[in-house]
């Protein structure tokens, strides 16, 4: 349910506030107020486009606020899949600047105009004398007949396990697709994957000869550089160790005069240890330290095998090597074994196909059973409103689900017979409006009266069935008069039983039934022109709908008359 509408900077409009209640909510307003502009307004939260050229104030941005009542609609999965914080209370919002920029937020989380307006889409359904798109669209004939079927639960499950059909159909066609390929490239496959199972790669390998290499290049510099500084620090006359030593004598002979000379040796006779360590480790390298070209050469050719592989595959790693020799592997086997693994998908496809075709063939008995009391009741509501000689047919045609088994090659014509997203059936409405004329599709034999009466006819009985988002009607009365317009409120009210409606309207019949009513009007003041919004007492609801009745000055008859309509 819309709760509060703000509005800043739009069209006519500086700034507006309007609180919306439950039931059936009535605006109304001379030609040209901006009871349009209003809805106009709306849809920029509903993700319209936007034009800054329609700004009140081209030195500032317009900001669109709604503020919803959410809490019956079972929205929390589209808050989680667009990872939006869920409030009971939600609040859209729209920002446009004045050089065209736009952003949108969901409870203050900025949001895509794609996401604002499929959750609008979801809040708002908004229906004018000239939408007749809707009524004709074969997706929304369908979703008439589900919601009198009643029949969500068995509907989403199918639609589940179609979604889950159609990815493992694609896995199917990719797996034929990887399987084909394969076996077209085996032999290939085959040599490289032999050359590289015989390189007898191993993970950092080449790393390891690379410096085992660089040392027997350099092994004599190595020695002879070890050998000097073993001698330095142990072999030599004045070695560091001699020294040390030396030093370390030094400082014994001073332990009785102060504690901290005791320190110093300790710390000093450790280095020596520390160093003839490390001189031990030097002696130890540098005698096993030779040249050995033999080994040397060996080195040298298994690194030009591997550089050559590198180089014939363009990649730069034995690591890189064997992710490839590992990749080849699982295509040979694709090759060899994918023909079990496709099978066994097409097993499971054929099932899970068995599953879908008996879901779609209960939703089929579930629709034909729905539709007889569809034709009945929209009928019965279209007399009520004066269409009394009108006559609609509801067609269904169901699809043989039956189809060859998975991933076999067939016609166009064959695999395209099958299974959709809602079902196996298409429906389709054919209507009149007068007796003795055609069944038609409702665009071509209705005028735009006939077609707003017939789609109230049929969001009523929706309403009737499932919870519909907050419906805005905006002068869908427009050919309708007298005892007739009478009808059409009556059957607004109705509908504002089970949801929130917004109507904009110049009937005073339809004016009458609204729990609450509000004006629209311009005001001027000095050289500018606002439009403003007022909800309206008892006593001013009075002498609007007498006003609507008689004109701008009404008689004590026109305010008695509309005393009456207001009960």
């Amino acid at each position: 349910m819309l709760q509060k509408l703000s509005i800043s900077n739009y069209a006519l409009i500086d700034n507006l506030e309007i609180t919306f209640g439950k039931g059936l909510n009535i605006l109304t307003g001379e030609t040209g107020a901006g009871k349009s502009i209003i809805l106009g307004a709306l849809s920029l939260i509903l993700g319209q486009r936007a034009e800054s050229r329609y700004f009140f104030n081209q030195q500032k941005k317009c900001v669109i606020e709604g503020l919803f009542s959410i809490g019956n609609f079972e929205l929390k999965p589209f808050f989680e899949d667009n990872d939006l914080d869920y409030e009971a209370e939600t609040v859209l919002r729209r920002e446009i600047s004045a050089d065209g920029k736009s952003r949108a937020f969901v409870n203050d989380t900025p949001v895509n105009l794609n996401a604002l307006k499929s959750l609008g889409e979801k809040l708002i359904d908004i229906h004018s004398q000239h939408a007749t798109l809707e009524i004709n669209d074969p997706e929304f004939q369908l979703l008439v007949v589900d919601a009198v079927a009643k029949h969500d639960g068995l509907l989403n499950d199918y639609r589940a396990k179609f979604r889950s059909y159609k990815k493992s159909t694609s896995k199917l066609k990719q797996l034929i697709e990887e399987s084909d390929k394969a076996k077209a490239e085996l032999d290939y496959y085959q040599f490289q994957f032999d050359e590289l199972e015989k390189s007898n790669l191993a993970d950092g390998e080449q790393e390891q000869l690379e410096q085992e290499f660089n040392e027997l290049s350099h092994a004599e510099e190595i020695k002879r550089n070890l050998l000097g500084a073993y001698y330095l620090m142990h072999e030599g006359e004045t070695s560091a160790i001699i020294q040390l030593r030396e030093a370390g004598h030094q400082l014994s002979v001073l332990e009785h005069f102060n504690p901290q000379f005791a320190e110093l040796y300790q710390r000093l006779n450790s280095a020596i240890i520390e160093l003839k360590d490390v001189a031990n480790e030097v002696e130890i390298i540098e005698q096993r330290t030779h040249t050995n070209e033999a080994r040397a050469e060996e080195i040298n050719v298994r690194l030009s095998l591997i550089y050559n592989l590198q180089k014939k595959h363009r990649l730069n790693s034995t690591a890189e090597l064997l992710e490839l020799q590992n990749e080849l592997s699982g295509k040979i086997q694709q090759a060899v074994f994918g023909d079990e693994t496709i099978e066994k998908l097409r097993i499971q496809l054929d099932a899970d196909r068995t599953e879908l075709e008996k879901l779609a063939a209960e939703l089929s008995a579930n629709r034909k059973n729905a539709i007889p009391g569809i034709e009945t009741e929209v009928l019965k509501t279209l007399e009520v409103m004066g269409m009394g000689n009108s006559s609609l047919k509801i067609e269904m045609e169901s699809g043989s689900p039956k189809s060859p088994p998975a991933g076999r090659q067939v016609r166009k014509s064959e695999s395209e017979s099958s299974l959709g997203a809602n079902g196996i059936d298409e429906v389709k409405f054919l209507f009149t409006a007068n007796k003795g004329h055609a069944l038609a599709e409702m665009s071509k034999v209705a005028s735009g009266g006939e077609l707003s009466r017939l789609m109230l006819s049929i969001k009523s009985l929706i309403a009737q069935n499932t919870a519909l988002p907050t419906i805005i009607f905006d002068e869908i009365d427009t050919g309708v008069s007298g005892e007739v317009a009478n009808k059409v409120g009556q059957i607004m009210e109705r509908l504002a039983d089970n949801l929130q409606v917004i109507t904009i309207t110049h009937l005073p019949q339809i004016a009458s039934k609204g729990q609450n009513h509000y004006f629209v009007y311009k005001d001027e003041e000095g050289a500018t022109t606002y439009t403003r919004i007022k909800q309206l007492d008892k006593q001013e609801r009075v002498l609007e709908i007498a006003k609507m009745l008689s004109g701008d000055k009404p008689g004590e008859s026109a305010l008695q008359n509309a005393r009456e309509l207001l009960g």
